[in-house]
């Protein structure tokens, strides 16, 4: 799913949240600086709304990050990526330019002022009952099962971390083709030559050494199979991705496509005319030469508000669920599900599935009885025929051809 620069040296700020985390902290800054209005910025920031606004807008200055941010507005520092959702021309969460102007929600009207105005909304004006001497009426008690306004207003969480997305994959289409991939390493040329020179008859003191490292990891420089001349730049980053086993439907056993594993991110570091040296920023597992890339789509961890489960006495109707979203794979091939794992379903953008949804988790009875709720989840990332979602809770184990039906 930031900071302006003032002056001619722009300050990159990184948010503490990401650093603690390790995701992105062997990210560099951007490089492209701009001069927009009267800062510096690696962003296109839109203009500043004028007064009267209907969003509350903050003008980044030095020092700031999204985690500090969200903590002062928001009153909890983890919810930086809802901050980041209102700013969508900010490109890597890492980095804000002082300067840059941030919406940080919607504009509302100060307590005090409230206060002031009264209840009737117009100051110095006293509300009066139709009846004089009638007491006020007495607020009712609250329903089982719906929502208080206080309640629903409370600060959204987020609905998972950055490794439920980028460390996860999706299903696509069989045969998907990439745009580049690496195809070597460092570690490839790290041998001497010792076994002699060429048409000689002695051998290195040694023989023949080759060291060869197979898993790569953060830190480690690789080699693409593009440059220059296919349009390859300095500071690109690509999702290093591993295709994986082909995914039937657990139900009819019908092809769906095969899951393509997220090892972790690669960056650019120079280009040649047919080649590129990158650099391996994020590992989420070994990254081995061979290894396909795709341009790197940063998305922010969807925000929600918990709400009570489906009840267990007020099922889906069981027709509903014949043809409804399954999950149909899960990560890591876990049998056993359930809290906090990571599964994958058969719904995306191409049937409106949005990051954020919430669906209730069925299992079917036996014939005439209603499905059992076994819990829910919540859709973090979204593809065109997949998504991938988090189990939010479960009541009992949950398995891979349990269905789904949206909250």
């Amino acid at each position: 799913m930031n900071a302006r620069l003032s002056g001619f040296v722009a300050t990159m700020l990184l948010a503490a949240s990401l650093a603690a985390s390790g995701a992105w902290a062997a990210d560099r800054p951007p490089k492209d600086l701009h001069w927009t209005g009267d800062h510096w910025t690696a962003w296109n920031p839109p203009p500043v709304p004028a007064p009267p606004s209907t969003v509350q807008i903050h003008v980044v200055v030095r020092g700031d990050t999204l985690w500090g941010l969200a903590a002062k507005n928001y009153g909890n520092p983890y919810l930086w990526p809802q901050l980041w959702e209102k700013n969508k021309y900010i490109l890597d969460a890492h980095w804000i330019y002082p300067g840059d102007p941030l919406v940080l929600g919607p504009q509302v009207t100060p307590a005090e002022q409230l206060a002031a105005a009264g209840p009737a909304g117009a100051a110095g004006e006293t509300p009066t009952a139709e009846t004089p001497g009638e007491a006020p009426e007495a607020p009712s008690a609250p329903t089982p099962g719906v929502l208080t306004a206080g309640a629903a207003a409370s600060a959204p969480i987020p609905l998972g971390a950055e490794s439920d997305i980028y460390c996860s994959g999706y299903i696509g289409d069989p045969g998907e083709q990439f745009p580049y991939a690496i195809v070597g390493s460092e570690y490839d040329v790290m041998s001497p030559l010792l076994s002699g020179h060429a048409g000689a008859d002695i051998q290195g003191t040694y023989g023949t050494v080759n060291t060869v490292k197979y898993g790569l990891y953060t830190g480690d420089i690789v080699y693409l199979d593009g440059g220059r001349a296919r349009g390859l730049t300095a500071g690109t980053t690509f999702t290093a991705v591993a295709p994986r086993q082909e995914v039937h439907h657990p139900v009819d056993h019908h092809l769906i496509g095969r899951f393509y594993r997220y090892l972790g991110r690669v960056r650019v570091l120079s280009v040649q005319e047919t080649t590129a040296i990158a650099e391996i920023v994020h590992a989420c597992d070994p990254i081995t030469v061979g290894t396909l890339l795709q341009p790197f789509q940063p998305e922010p961890v969807p925000l929600g508000r918990p709400t009570a489960m489906r009840p267990v006495n007020f099922p889906a109707a069981a027709e509903k669920l014949d043809n409804g979203p399954a999950i149909v794979l899960s990560q890591d091939d876990i049998v056993s599900l359930g809290q906090d794992h990571v599964v994958y379903i058969d719904r995306g953008a191409q049937a409106d599935v949005t990051p954020g949804d919430v669906y209730t988790i069925y299992r079917l009875n036996k014939p005439g009885l209603p499905p059992l709720v076994l819990g829910e989840l919540a859709v973090l990332s979204v593809h065109p025929k997949s998504s991938v979602a988090k189990i939010l809770r479960s009541r009992y184990t949950v398995y891979v051809g349990d269905r789904l039906d949206p909250k």
